[in-house]
């Protein structure tokens, strides 16, 4: 039998694990079948053995890529200058990078990530090796700016990027259940809190 050339092989995979996902996202992780996915990515059993050994294998690839676009959305330049306070909000919410200001999809299927990650020990392990990693991209900014004197020095600054995580995962939420978050909206409402004047120690 000859060998299939790499880019056919790739573009299979590709075809499964999107057939998947539209799977997951109609019926839940654990409400679909391997069926389900054969019928979606019209392929038959053989074809998606070969790449994938049982749904659960599925799962984590599919949640892989998820919480990879997640890393993605956090990578800033080192070398580059220090973004503006307006840009660590920016980069936190994700405007104009996907998953974090995608669709109402790319936030549900996130949501079912997290709720996987109860279940699976190595999915967890790997959502919270990316969300440290964005955490530290995150609190290094922070840091910066308190340096620069734009922010108030006298909280660590790991804990104000764990609030403005807190933030964005609560800005998912609500897309993933109530159908619409207005991205505009929510920038303007962290800028407002965090500019605000610390209140007075009595």
């Amino acid at each position: 039998m000859a060998r299939m050339p790499k880019e056919h092989l790739e573009a299979r995979r590709r075809q499964i694990l999107d057939a998947a996902r539209r799977c997951f996202l109609r019926n839940g992780f654990h409400s679909t079948s391997m069926q389900d996915v054969l019928t979606e990515a019209e392929l038959s059993a053989g074809a998606v053995y070969r790449y994938f050994k049982s749904k659960d294998d599925i799962i984590a690839a599919t949640a892989t890529e998820a919480l990879a676009e997640v890393a993605a959305a956090f990578e800033v330049d080192d070398a580059a200058a220090p973004p503006d306070l307006d840009d660590i909000v920016d980069l936190v919410l994700g405007v104009e990078r996907p998953p974090l200001s995608g669709s109402q999809e790319s936030a549900e299927f996130l949501v079912q990530v997290w709720s996987e990650a109860l279940r699976s020990p190595s999915l967890r392990a790997k959502l919270q090796e990316v969300m440290a990693e964005a955490r530290g991209v995150v609190g290094g900014l922070v840091a910066r700016h308190q340096q620069r004197g734009l922010l108030t020095a006298d909280v660590p600054a790991e804990h104000v990027a764990d609030v403005l995580m807190a933030l964005v995962d609560g800005f998912l939420v609500r897309r993933a259940v109530y159908g619409h978050a207005d991205s505009v909206a929510f920038r303007s409402g962290m800028r407002a809190l965090m500019s605000a004047p610390s209140p007075a120690i009595r």
